[in-house]
């Protein structure tokens, strides 16, 4: 007996699989869990996501469960050390990055009219999710013209490790669309109560 029909990207990794089926493309408004997806999505840059999400827990560890108000705080003495760390991916610019989007992020949240992190991300597609319809993974985008506009807003802002296909893997990520592909028991997933 076969089980569900998935996203093909999700292959049979039991770690995959419950990615796929119980986060991405959720909508997500935890500014603390958007926080955490935006800096590992910054790390995932040129690895597989299947490396990031084994080290997810070391990542939680190391950034201080992603509240940005401590990681702001990191010191460089912290930073080397972090460097060293095997429970996270051993990359000086992608570290810091983090560091310097926490600072970026109070920032962003102390301005006026941006709200919080999640009304900011969530201003980008007027509050609900855009539902594509791909149905082959040959169709989905690396890049739109969103997040674009979010990746050059970010960046203008001190964010870093933010490009735009970055950002359309944390759009897809975060639910501000669904990309699940026509036959995936997921698709519509937007549908479904937000997480946070």
């Amino acid at each position: 007996m076969s089980g569900p029909t998935r996203c093909a990207w999700a292959g049979t990794d039991p770690l995959m699989v419950e990615y796929h089926d119980t986060e991405w493309g959720v909508p997500q408004r935890d500014r603390i869990r958007l926080f955490e997806k935006l800096s590992l999505e910054g790390a995932q840059a040129g690895l597989s996501w299947r490396t990031i999400l084994n080290k997810r827990e070391g990542y939680r560890a190391c950034f201080a469960g992603f509240d940005p108000a401590k990681v702001a705080r990191f010191t460089p003495a912290r930073v080397e050390r972090l460097v060293l760390d095997p429970a996270i991916v051993r990359n000086r610019a992608k570290i810091t990055s983090v560091v310097d989007n926490a600072k970026a992020l109070l920032r962003l949240e102390r301005e006026a009219g941006t709200g919080n992190f999640a009304d900011y991300l969530w201003s980008f597609v007027d509050g609900e999710p855009v539902v594509n319809r791909w149905r082959r993974m040959d169709q989905l985008p690396a890049a739109t013209e969103i997040s674009t506009t979010l990746s050059k807003d970010l960046k203008r802002r001190g964010f870093r490790f933010v490009g735009p296909t970055t950002m359309y893997a944390l759009m897809q990520a975060i639910g501000l669309v669904d990309d699940h592909l026509a036959g995936c028991h997921r698709r519509g997933v937007g549908a479904i109560p937000t997480l946070g």
